[in-house]
C-alpha cells in the first residue's frame, strides 16, 4: 500500500508540473504574439522550448528521481526527445494556423 501512496503522490505532482509548464507554454506564446509582436511559429517555438525546460527542472526537483548516473547522456536524451517535441509541435501548429486558419491560442490547446 505504501508504494500505491508514492505512485498516487507522484502522479499528483507530475499533474501540477504539466499543468504548470502548460500554462508558461501557452501564456508566453500569448505574450510573445500579442504584446512584443512575434510571429506565431516563432512565438510557438519560444514558448515551447522554455515550457520543455522548465518541464524538465521542475519534474527532476520535485517529481523524478534521475536514475541515469550520466547527466551528460541524460542532457542529449532530454534534447533529443525536446526536438522531436518541437518539431511535432511546430507541424501542428503550423497546419493548424497557417492552413486551416484556426485562431493560434484555440489550436495551441489542441496541438499540446
Amino acid at each position: 500500500m505504501n508504494k500505491l501512496k508514492e505512485l498516487i503522490i507522484q502522479f499528483i505532482k507530475f499533474s501540477i508540473v504539466g499543468g504548470t509548464c502548460f500554462l508558461i507554454d501557452y501564456l508566453l506564446l500569448a505574450f510573445c504574439h500579442e504584446i512584443l509582436g512575434v510571429e506565431v511559429l516563432i512565438s510557438s517555438a519560444i514558448s515551447f522550448s522554455v515550457s520543455v525546460v522548465a518541464n524538465y527542472l521542475l519534474s527532476m526537483r520535485f517529481v523524478f528521481k534521475s536514475k541515469i548516473s550520466n547527466r551528460r547522456r541524460e542532457f542529449i536524451i532530454f534534447v533529443t526527445l525536446s526536438v522531436i517535441g518541437l518539431a511535432l509541435n511546430q507541424l501542428l501548429m503550423y497546419i493548424g494556423v497557417d492552413i486551416l486558419k484556426i485562431h493560434y491560442l484555440i489550436f495551441k490547446l489542441l496541438a499540446t
